[in-house]
């Protein structure tokens, strides 16, 4: 018999363990989760919302009465209080909210009043994270499509690493860690731990190693891959991990009994889990072996045991080449094969694999050995292998494989010369390793300081790189030079080559290092030459530059903040981790100009949409920059922009910095250039969901239930003027002519200015296209001056007002003249939006939502519209064809196109001020109009 039981359970933790506890609580069926005590509501929000992008559960909310004050006391006012925790309920993020120190009957009697009329948070049934493998160890981390190649750090295994063996043999724990600590610096996202050795208690090694890890939050802030043959060590680790691991490994080895309880154990633990290509006829090698006894475990897994698809990942076992037994020559094949056959037989699944057996013929070789992994991830990554058990921080550049040995290497992996094998060893022999080592460091030594400098990026040698950054130093006139020049090439090489999948991450780390320490050197150089240019601080524009939570790497924003330095900005760095309230504070307080963010890891994307938010909440009124390896343009332009209403702009590398903060701040061209970015950004927007395929989407009734609920009982209808239709004919075209929009009649003639001289009337001014789009538009001038003294096109309108309701999705428009509010004379059925939000809580809109509904009591109004001013405009189009004037077919269409758009603008205009006199006080300039900035209709208060 099984009974499901509720409880409540009490966590303490710190800020730094939130993604670490939901990622390995979201394993389990919870109810709900929240914060109680320590903070007040002001200071509780950020840490709420975190919560709300971590799970499903519904969220609880109980701050204190603010802070305590110097006698231990709290002062915050219940008016105050609930004033707050009103913004935390119309946001959407609570479900049950309440109080506790300081907190009295007032308060909570304030609060719920404050709180009754908004809806709880919305909590979907839909996963959190779909296809995305979520681990953790201090530190979230999500696996999904998006996400390069994953390093699983091997030389804490005392199967594979001698030296690690001996010392855990020898009880040397703190030595043994430190392999552990430089495994994660090189580069390992997850960490490997074996304790199989026949000489060692498994069991206990496992215990006390992953207990002393967890005490070192530079290690443990990695998930841990739990590996053992030997299933009680397994558990072992898993009794002592803080985080969600990964099991390595189960298999059908000993039948599927035995296989669906050892799954049952690790699920239990909020486990992934490694299978391995075994059954119980033993170790698959064939490409149809190891398919068919994968895809066999993953549905025992899924269908029977009910682990998560993300949550499996197989090993379908890379087995060694080179051995000289013919049967071994397809192994490489046969992996990378079935690689992508399991991937798409198993759908959610990872693949993952001990690369450093692909080699083990070579034991002894390093630099063969280190060649052979390279080449095997090179392809087996572009099959779709996920995640390897590999040493960090030996691995080659794909590119720099001495070619010899680089197609010895792809002949044995594809197995496309018989003699393969033998040629490798030769080459191993015949190319003795210490003399190749010192032959190619005198050669690349001996090239000129830059050449220098940019290889020992792309190789990542620090060895001379300060004598050499020196060096470079005294060939400029100013030391921020030696960074956009050879320092900025050498990276822009690293960037291709990770880009392009010849280089992993270890080896940008390594590079990241390298640049780090030039530029550490060159700072007192450029801030003594900044000092002798006498500039003032406190007149400089102000920067605020910070990578933002969850993410500690800022070489690249180092980088930013010394170039803008160099140009008489006064920048504020606040380093790495940084919260959102911390950024926003410091910029209020150093009366920023500009906010910039930088992030490298995938999960800085949404805490910068999450800062944008923010702003936007906050009504900051900023420039807000993004930057960033993994941020983009296409991210920024259709995932941060909409949320925040000021300029966002991606920023690309440090060289481009100075040029977007000084074109912003431009006054005479500011406009300008956001302009410039809002519409290139729009068209980034467009494209992408335009080519969006695969998007997930709501039922309809789902979308339904998650409308947009507006308080009617605080509205009153504005009644229009007439109600019916009424017609416009022959209206006036130089009338129409002051409001023409210019921009999209140069975009038909493909004539479009570069910043600043962007847009009419600018756009005459620049060098290139300047003086023809002079001369296209004269011409129109021209043409347009004939058109409205002879008459030659016409503008006709009609407009009408009805009364409305909504029922549903659809519009339903009444008669004007018979008051039957039974029958409607026509219906607009509207469209719902169905397509899963990216922000949960955001409702799914319908036009209709926007018109009262028929059981509101209330009678609306809608207003509908057609114009053209083409009349007249295919004979004058047929009259240019018959003289084969193709330049004015296209001038004359364009124009008419014009007219239509600003026939539009004034009867919009004419609606607003008298027609349905919602805003009889207008008084916009024609750009105003253009830019949207006139007044809606009556606003309404959300519900």
């Amino acid at each position: 018999m099984h009974l499901s039981l509720a409880f409540l359970m009490q966590i303490l933790f710190g800020e730094s363990s939130f993604g670490n506890l939901f990622y390995f609580l979201n394993c389990f069926l919870l109810y709900s989760l929240g914060l109680n005590c320590a903070l007040g509501a002001e200071e509780m929000r950020p840490f709420i919302e975190r919560i709300g992008v971590m799970t499903n559960s519904f969220i609880i909310c109980y701050p204190n009465a603010g802070l305590p004050n110097t006698f231990g006391e709290y002062d915050e006012s219940p008016e105050k209080m609930s004033k707050t925790l009103e913004g935390f309920a119309k946001d959407g993020l609570i479900n049950l909210v309440g109080g506790c120190c300081g907190t009295t009957p007032q308060h909570i009697q304030a609060i719920a009043k404050a709180v009754q009329n908004h809806p709880p948070r919305q909590c979907s049934s839909l996963p959190l994270f779909p296809n995305h493998l979520l681990l953790s160890g201090l530190e979230p981390m999500r696996i999904g499509k998006e996400t390069n190649f994953v390093n699983i750090g091997e030389r804490c295994n005392v199967a594979g690493s001698r030296l690690f063996c001996r010392l855990i043999k020898e009880d040397k724990y703190d030595e043994a860690l430190a392999i552990a600590k430089r495994q994660v610096e090189n580069g390992a996202q997850i960490l490997d731990i074996n304790m199989d050795e026949g000489m060692l208690d498994g069991v206990k090694a496992m215990a006390q190693f992953v207990n002393l890890i967890s005490s070192e939050p530079d290690i443990c802030k990695v998930p841990l891959c739990i590996d053992s043959s030997n299933f009680n060590v397994i558990l072992a680790g898993l009794k002592c991990n803080q985080g969600k691991a990964i099991v390595n490994s189960i298999s059908l080895k000993e039948g599927e009994k035995d296989f669906v309880e050892k799954a049952r154990l690790v699920k239990r633990f909020g486990g992934a889990v490694v299978v391995m290509a075994f059954d119980e006829e033993g170790q698959a090698t064939e490409i149809d072996r190891k398919v068919e006894i994968c895809e066999r475990s993953f549905r025992i897994l899924v269908d029977e045991v009910g682990f998560n698809p993300n949550d499996v990942i197989f090993d379908p076992n890379i087995l060694t080449l080179g051995t000289g037994m013919e049967e071994h020559n397809e192994y490489g094949i046969n992996f990378i094969k079935s690689t992508a056959l399991i991937k798409e037989k198993c759908r959610g699944c990872r693949i993952s694999g001990g690369v450093s057996n692909i080699s083990f013929s070579f034991r002894g070789n390093e630099s063969v050995r280190e060649a052979m992994h390279s080449v095997f991830l090179f392809h087996a990554i572009k099959a779709g292998m996920d995640m390897g058990i590999v040493n960090a921080g030996n691995l080659v550049v794909y590119s720099d494989i001495d070619p010899e040995l680089l197609g010895l290497c792809e002949s044995i992996l594809w197995n496309s010369d018989s003699n393969a094998t033998e040629k490798l060893l030769e080459y191993a022999q015949s190319h003795d390793k210490s003399e190749k080592k010192e032959e190619k460091e005198e050669l690349w030594r001996s090239a000129d300081v830059k050449k220098r400098l940019s290889y020992a990026l792309v190789k990542g040698i620090d060895k001379w790189v300060v004598e050499d950054t020196e060096e470079a130093r005294l060939l400029y006139d100013h030391p921020l030079s030696v960074i956009e020049g050879p320092l900025m090439d050498g990276m822009g090489e690293v960037g291709e080559l990770f880009g392009s999948g010849k280089m992993f991450l270890p080896q940008v780390i390594k590079s990241a290092r390298v640049m780090k320490k030039a530029v550490a050197y060159l700072i007192p150089f450029i801030e003594e030459a900044n000092k002798e240019l006498s500039v003032k601080a406190q007149t400089l524009p102000t920067v605020v530059l910070a990578t933002v939570k969850g993410d500690v790497h800022d070489i690249g924003k180092n980088i930013v903040a010394v170039v803008l330095g160099c140009n008489n900005y006064r920048v504020i760095d606040l380093g790495v981790m940084c919260p959102t309230d911390k950024i926003l504070q410091t910029a209020i307080q150093e009366k920023a100009d500009i906010i910039g963010l930088s992030g490298l890891i995938t999960p800085s994307l949404e805490e910068m949409i999450h800062v944008a938010k923010e702003m936007q909440r906050l009504k900051f009124d900023l420039p807000l920059l993004i930057g960033g390896a993994t941020t983009s343009k296409q991210h920024t332009a259709v995932k941060i922009a909409p949320k925040y209403n000021m300029p966002v702009v991606h920023v690309l590398d440090a060289s481009k910095s100075v040029f977007v903060c000084s074109a912003l701040l431009d006054e005479k061209n500011r406009e300008t250039y956001m302009e410039e970015v809002a519409e290139e950004y729009e068209d980034i927007r467009e494209d992408h969901y335009e080519n969006l395929k695969g998007r997930k989407y709501l039922s309809l009734q789902e979308a339904r239930k998650q409308k947009l609920l507006l308080d009617w009982s605080s509205y009153t209808p504005k009644v229009p003027s007439f109600l019916g239709k009424k017609t416009f004919r022959k209206f006036d075209l130089q009338r129409l002519r002051e409001r023409i929009d210019w921009k999209p009649f140069f975009d038909v003639w493909q004539l479009r200015g570069k910043y600043p001289n962007r847009g009419y009337p600018k756009l005459f001014n620049d060098p290139t296209i300047g003086s023809e789009a002079k001369r296209v538009f004269d011409d129109a001038m021209k043409m347009l001056d004939g058109i409205i003294a002879n008459k030659e096109l016409e503008a006709n309108g009609v407009i009408g007002f009805f009364p409305a309701n909504s029922k549903e999705d659809d519009i339903l428009i009444w008669s004007p003249e018979n008051g039957n509010r039974k029958t409607p004379i026509a219906v607009f059925h509207g469209l719902r939006q169905q397509g899963e939000k990216e922000v949960k809580g955001e409702a799914y809109l319908c036009l209709s939502d926007f018109v009262p509904p028929i059981d509101s009591g209330l009678t609306d109004y809608i207003g509908v519209f057609a114009v053209s001013a083409g009349f007249g405009c295919q004979k004058l189009v047929k009259r240019y064809e018959e003289d084969l004037d193709d330049y004015n077919v296209i001038m004359v269409k364009a124009l008419a196109d014009r007219l239509a758009e600003a026939f539009a603008e004034e009867l919009h205009l004419l609606v607003r001020k008298k027609l349905w006199a919602y805003d009889s006080d207008e008084n916009l300039p024609t750009e105003d109009l253009l830019s949207i900035k006139y007044k809606v209709r009556n606003q309404i208060r959300c519900v």
